[in-house]
């Protein structure tokens, strides 16, 4: 049996297509194509790149795509120490990532929440206050003397419903979707899939930039980036 990379070049050819035109057609980089029929496994990244990228161009070529990959595994660049590895760089990249606007808007939090209670222990009267005068005592409680003499009460601060965020494929690519520390969504997904998250977090990595739309709470953010770029990116709720 031929070479897994010389089988595809051979299915391309036989269909007198390059590598630009495949490309252009399921929204893979011709690069990364050219290192599928080199067998250049490393120079892809990954190896549930190198599996979302077979399965792609090898259903487009015709090709038994999981026998592909089932291949793929068998080699060094897809041995179970690589799975491992794998796993770990998942993991990775599932961790937050404490960027500055973050950091900020943790420490206004915390300013705002000593504020708060600031007040409501200025507002509460001491335990060693004077007893009321007689004239407090003698006003009725309708009195506007008496409710102008009244502390303001606190007002607590309504607690927003979770906004959403929208994924639609535009064109296929291999995405997953981390809500709140979950994956919630991954896999290589076709055009016209349209998914809706709610939470407090969402970290979205995908394998085709150019082709994934993003929504949040009913806002166009648009594409991550072009077609074929691998972009990740943390959206905060």
């Amino acid at each position: 049996m031929a070479a897994l990379g010389e089988r595809f070049r051979a299915a391309r050819e036989a269909r007198g297509l390059s590598l630009s035109e495949v490309a252009e057609q399921i929204r893979i980089r011709s690069v990364y194509l050219a290192e599928i029929e080199a067998e250049n496994w490393a120079a892809i990244g990954a190896p549930v790149y190198v599996r979302g990228f077979l399965r792609t161009y090898g259903r487009f070529l015709g090709l038994d795509a999981e026998e592909a990959v089932a291949e793929f595994n068998g080699t060094a660049a897809g041995a179970p120490v690589s799975e491992m590895n794998d796993s770990a760089a998942r993991e990775d990249a599932a961790r937050p990532i404490l960027s500055p606007l973050t950091w900020i808007a943790g420490v206004v939090a915390a300013l705002l929440v000593a504020f708060v209670i600031y007040n409501f222990f200025s507002l509460r009267q001491p335990s060693g206050a004077p007893a009321p005068s007689a004239l407090e005592t003698a006003l009725p409680s309708n009195s506007p003397i008496y409710n102008a003499k009244k502390s303001p009460q606190l007002v607590p601060t309504p607690v927003s419903a979770p906004q959403t965020l929208a994924v639609n494929v535009a064109s296929g690519s291999w995405l997953r979707v981390t809500v709140d520390g979950n994956v919630s969504m991954e896999g290589t997904f076709p055009r016209g899939t349209r998914r809706e998250f709610h939470g407090k977090t969402a970290l979205v990595r995908v394998g085709n930039a150019g082709g994934v739309e993003i929504t949040v709470d009913g806002k166009p953010i648009g594409k991550l980036g072009a077609i074929g770029d691998v972009v990740e990116r943390r959206f905060t709720l």
